[in-house]
């Protein structure tokens, strides 16, 4: 396992975590009509960040890859190991980082916690379920 590959699968520990964290707080908030306040929003700023670099970690570790330099895209995309590692898995994750950070931008906007763990909670939510269902599992355990 390349230092890169390495550093990719364990930081998603982390990503995993504070983004069940920022999802929960949020859920739990909204739901519960708590006020927004700093430690709400270092918590989604967390989640934030550990998913961006996640994903900065993603983007180099697809490139160096290779996975079409030994095969074409018909030849991967006929192979589903490969096609969920090569396309599947990136694509979704793209966009679950998408989904926080439209629900990150979203909440800043709002003036009210209400609103604020409301965009939050949704956006969130979603991403931490493409998130649960494209991580890998068979290559965690």
């Amino acid at each position: 396992m390349s230092t890169l590959q390495f550093i990719h699968s364990y930081w998603a520990y982390l990503v995993l975590l504070v983004l069940i964290l920022a999802t929960l707080n949020a859920l739990f908030k909204f739901f519960g009509d708590k006020e927004f306040d700093a430690k709400d929003f270092r918590i989604s700023l967390f989640a934030l960040i550990t998913m961006h670099i996640q994903l900065l970690i993603g983007i180099i570790l697809w490139f160096t890859k290779g996975y079409f330099d030994e095969m074409s895209v018909g030849e991967v995309m006929k192979n589903g190991a490969i096609r969920k590692l090569a396309v599947e898995h990136p694509t979704t994750m793209l966009i679950a980082v998408a989904l926080v950070t439209i629900g990150y931008s979203k909440h800043k906007k709002k003036l009210v916690s209400k609103p604020k763990f409301k965009m939050l909670a949704i956006f969130y939510t979603i991403a931490l379920a493409l998130v649960l269902y494209m991580i890998p599992w068979n290559l965690w355990f």
